[in-house]
């Protein structure tokens, strides 16, 4: 590369018999292929989006969650409910009435109703408050009916759950009120709006163009990243039916793919200018473009990938099929970078370089040097390095200090906007019944009734418990169930000290006394459960990412401190980025609704930004790498390193936060949350990590950031990251 250093850069002409023919490397060749058939590389995409996004709408998704835990008591509950015949292996929806004058005198009405409700598709039965007297309310103003649903709530059809909405609803008149709840309703209340989406787009439109000043130029890398969305879109739903992917998962992928496949293209499009304003014709350009900057994007798009399939090392297989989503997307991007844009260059190419030197030789006449805040930045951090890399890192660790205290759960009906029934229904269950009504713990004894009954006996005492239900058989007589309902609501922490009391004080001593095997399920345990799990395999699945990163690292700058660097200050991001998601969701700044984060989150997140903040590592470290190799001047490599990248990097991660911090206006808690994480790590990597502290950082370490012990230097392959511009 070689940007301006100092002065506004050349905008000559070629010298005569420069050769404009593609460089050795492979991107460059890749290049030069996509330009010569560029019509061609434009065809395949649009015939590859138009198929993909035909079949996968042919064929239709097949998404399923998998939150099995083999090893842990709900899921062995779980399939001894399912072997056995127990009444608790199915999905339900309960029906709420609040009549403030008493439900006795609406029972006529009500009745009919349900008669209705069970003549409807997809019901197996319907149990009325008037059959039990444990469904209606001390003060007889609330009561529940409970819906059986014919199969799990995700295989039941929306349309036929919205038909129970309706039926329900219907029987609403004077001072009646009813709702429903349960997750199959709150599945059926989901509705699907772009806003979140367009408003990012929208927004990497206006910061595309302020930073080009073109319209054409802004088009480019968000058209790459459109063609690679979509297209990844397709493939999901089609891998969908050949592998276990959640349903949560194309949002996400949507919300990864539109940042990075911007991401990617900006940072090739930005060099491809760099090489125009030194002279070079836009063919030359974008093979020299792509032959540099392109191989950046292909370490960190191998790196992003390395660390989403480190979330195989958790066993979860829920996230396991996120993570082969969000890879094919990665990848799908890194394809679209590296054939679609060469090609769009080539359209373009005239036009682009036409405005690219009539800005540059605007910015020469007005006396504007280009890098040159970046520049000055750099030097005042050089000044006094370490105070710089104090004041940082401390604002950053206070940041993450929430994170220590993060409780990890799944958000329920009592997370859902206070105008949803279901939301409705939930909090009059909790007025009528208790708060821990919303969340019962499903208690399993391998006994027939009567040990079942003693049992429940002595779960009703147990300390947090309100009450127990009496012991439900199973159709084989081999099973009873017991239905704990807490004293606190199901996202409280003492339902989950209940849990853990129950199976580490109370359940072993009712086996010695009845022999009996005692296993503590439901949805609220299993919830418990999964966040346990993903704690104790936490360190393992943080070791995988961080030491194959690590090593990638080691190879392309032959350093060890370089690795160990990027490691330390992408955990740093991280955890500023959990803490952020703590204090705003689990404690309630900003007015949000207070409730634990979603256990996947943690996880996921630590995943793509580790992966993503290598983008920018890597960016950064290799032009002041490339300096260093230029003029073996430690502190000038530094400055310019920052100098020619700082407006790309914040102008990358300007794009990732507002693209991010959009999914903050879903009604979905989930997206808000990771749209929350991403962009405050995004923000606090761009602006915090690599404009104060790796300079600071990199200063402090002087020539030693260079050092490999020659042991290692014989053993390690060379790997070059960019070839010299000029090469």
């Amino acid at each position: 590369m070689s940007p301006t250093r100092g002065a506004a850069a050349s905008i000559a002409p070629p010298a005569p018999g420069r050769p404009d023919k593609p460089r050795g490397g492979r991107f460059g060749s890749l290049a030069g292929w996509a330009q010569r058939h560029r019509w061609a590389a434009l065809l395949i995409w649009v015939a590859v989006l138009a198929a993909v996004t035909l079949v996968s709408g042919a064929a239709g998704s097949a998404y399923k969650n998998d939150f099995a835990l083999p090893g842990t008591d709900s899921q062995a509950a779980t399939d001894l409910f399912t072997k056995h015949g127990s009444a608790q292996a199915g999905d339900s929806v309960d029906i709420v009435f609040k009549d403030s004058e008493g439900l006795g005198g609406r029972k006529a009405g009500v009745e009919k109703m349900l008669a209705e409700v069970k003549g409807l598709p997809g019901v197996a039965d319907v149990r009325s408050p008037y059959a039990d007297a444990s469904a209606v309310s001390r003060d007889g103003t609330i009561g529940y009916a409970t819906v059986t649903l014919d199969g799990k709530a995700e295989a039941v059809p929306k349309e036929d759950i919205t038909a129970i909405i309706d039926t329900a609803k219907s029987a609403e008149s004077g001072g009646l009120q009813v709702e429903l709840g349960g997750e199959a309703v709150r599945g059926a209340q989901e509705k699907g709006s772009p806003t979140a989406e367009l408003a990012g787009i929208l927004a990497a439109v206006i910061i595309l163009g302020l930073l080009f000043g073109s319209l054409v130029a802004a088009a480019v890398p968000l058209i790459t990243a459109l063609f690679a969305v979509g297209s990844a879109l397709g493939l999901i739903v089609l891998a969908s039916h050949v592998f276990t992917i959640a349903d949560f998962t194309p949002p996400i992928t949507m919300l990864v793919g539109l940042g990075v496949g911007i991401d990617y293209a900006l940072l090739i499009f930005y060099r491809y200018r760099h090489e125009l304003t030194d002279g070079a014709e836009p063919a030359e350009a974008t093979r020299k473009a792509l032959d540099a900057a392109g191989r950046t994007v292909f370490f960190a798009g191998c790196t992003v990938i390395i660390a989403l399939f480190g979330l195989v090392a958790l066993g979860l297989g829920s996230l396991q099929g996120v993570a082969l989503a969000l890879a094919l997307t990665v990848l799908t991007t890194m394809a679209a970078s590296l054939i679609l844009l060469p090609a769009l260059l080539a359209v373009f190419g005239r036009r682009i370089q036409r405005h690219v030197l009539k800005h540059v030789a605007k910015a020469e006449a007005r006396g504007k040097v280009e890098g040159r805040r970046w520049r000055a930045l750099a030097a005042a951090v050089q000044r006094r390095p370490l105070p710089a890399l104090l004041v940082a890192t401390f604002a950053l660790l206070a940041l993450s200090a929430p994170a220590l205290s993060m409780r990890l759960g799944f958000a329920d009906a009592g997370n859902d906007p206070a105008t949803t029934t279901s939301r409705q229904a939930y909090d009059l269950l909790a007025e009528g019944f208790g708060p821990g009504f919303n969340g019962p713990l499903i208690v399993l004894v391998q006994g027939d009734e009567a040990v079942g009954q003693g049992v429940r006996s002595e779960l009703a005492k147990a300390e947090g418990v309100t009450t127990a239900s009496p012991a439900m058989p199973s159709e084989d007589g081999a099973l009873s169930t017991v239905i704990v309902y807490p004293e606190t609501s199901p996202q409280a922490e003492g339902t989950a000290d209940l849990v853990h009391h129950l199976r580490d004080d109370v359940a072993p001593g009712l086996e010695r006394d009845t022999g009996a095997e005692i296993l503590v399920g439901g949805s609220v345990a299993a919830s418990q459960d999964f966040a346990d799990t993903v704690s104790q395999r936490l360190p393992l699945f943080v070791a995988v990412v961080v030491g194959m990163s690590s090593l990638l690292l080691m190879l392309v700058f032959r350093s060890v401190w370089i690795p160990v660097k990027a490691a330390l200050l992408n955990l740093l991001s991280i955890s500023a980025a959990l803490g952020a998601m703590t204090l705003v969701f689990q404690y309630g700044w900003f007015g949000v609704q207070q409730g634990p984060i979603e256990a996947f989150l943690p996880v996921l997140i630590f995943a793509i930004v580790f992966g993503l903040s290598m983008d920018y590592e890597v960016f950064l470290v290799s032009r002041i790498h490339e300096e260093w190799e230029r003029t073996k001047d430690h502190s000038l490599a530094v400055r310019e390193g920052l100098a020619t990248t700082g407006k790309v990097i914040t102008a990358a991660g300007a794009i990732m936060i507002v693209v991010f911090g959009a999914f903050m206006l879903s009604a979905d808690r989930m997206l808000q949350q990771f749209g929350l994480g991403l962009a405050v790590a995004i923000l606090v990597d761009a602006l915090v990590i690599r404009c104060l502290i790796v300079p600071a950082a990199m200063q402090l370490l002087g020539k030693r950031a260079w050092w490999l012990p020659a042991p290692l230097a014989r053993r390690l392959p060379k790997v070059a990251l960019e070839r010299p511009a000029n090469s």
